[in-house]
């Protein structure tokens, strides 16, 4: 692992790193905050993964995280959104596939399996990169996201909930194998047979018996993506028929963008606290 930036803030560490991934096959790019209670005792890890277009950047710059994170001692981790490289086919002049657009799958067609795999980096090699790095406690793991992250946090944690002991999302695409935004890039990850795609739609993992404690999900109200892409709706129906606690805020007046997200930032840091605990 190399380090790319190191910088002090609110008395912890920010740093940006790079290594290079087996399940990519290519080199990655993460960020992590380290509180400054990591100096004496193993803290809990927070993972934050971006949507659509970011990198680890967009929420290490406008997300706000790092006052309460400090204060509450809890590391905060920012992945890349895809595999990066000359080597990696992608579509540049598609903002919804390829590059910044990894949507935390393995894939399994060709050219992009061989480095779109990033369910298995973000749940299988990245943790234990940072389990040889850092002084975390891995036994004690929550996850959130934004969008198309939103979309990787509910997957994640439905498909992994002894690992997870919370999870929140920001405006997250729950259904993207029925929102006409994802589809295509599903089609081209996983194949034209949509029965392959449920196993990374959160709808469709809740319907299909997958489970999780609970859920907190903030959406702005004005979010130009609402009808289209994100549909939090289905969501809390298929929660409410499989009983899991959703909480789900309708918040009047905002975006789809950081300013939405950094608003409400703190009240997830302190949600996930609560299960992490001190």
């Amino acid at each position: 692992m190399k380090i790319v930036s190191l910088a002090k803030s609110f008395e912890g560490a920010q740093g940006v790193y790079k290594h290079s991934a087996e399940s990519t096959n290519c080199d990655m790019t993460f960020a992590v905050f380290t509180p400054p209670q990591a100096e004496k005792i193993p803290v809990p890890v927070l993972w934050y993964l971006s949507g659509l277009t970011c990198s680890h950047a967009n929420v290490m710059d406008k997300g706000e995280y790092r006052r309460l994170a400090a204060k509450l001692g809890v590391a905060v981790i920012c992945p890349d959104t895809s595999p990066r490289g000359d080597h990696v086919p992608d579509e540049a002049d598609n903002w919804q596939f390829g590059a910044g657009a990894g949507f935390y799958l393995d894939a399994t067609q060709a050219p992009f399996d061989e480095h779109y795999q990033m369910y298995s980096y973000i749940t299988s090699e990245l943790p234990k990169v940072v389990k040889k790095n850092f002084n975390f406690d891995m036994g004690r793991q929550s996850i959130m996201g934004h969008s198309m992250g939103g979309h990787g946090a509910l997957i994640i944690a439905l498909k992994n909930p002894e690992t997870y002991l919370s999870c929140s999302a920001f405006a997250p695409i729950v259904s993207p194998s029925t929102a006409d935004w994802s589809k295509n890039a599903f089609v081209k990850y996983l194949g034209a047979d949509e029965s392959n795609w449920t196993e990374y739609d959160a709808v469709q993992l809740i319907a299909n018996g997958s489970r999780f404690g609970s859920f907190l999900v903030d959406q702005g109200g004005a979010d130009d993506f609402l009808e289209d892409g994100l549909r939090p709706w289905l969501l809390r129906d298929e929660c409410e028929r499989a009983g899991i606690p959703l909480e789900l805020r309708m918040q009047d007046g905002y975006d789809h963008s950081y300013n939405f997200i950094s608003t409400f930032m703190d009240d997830h840091i302190r949600w996930h606290h609560s299960f992490l605990g001190d």
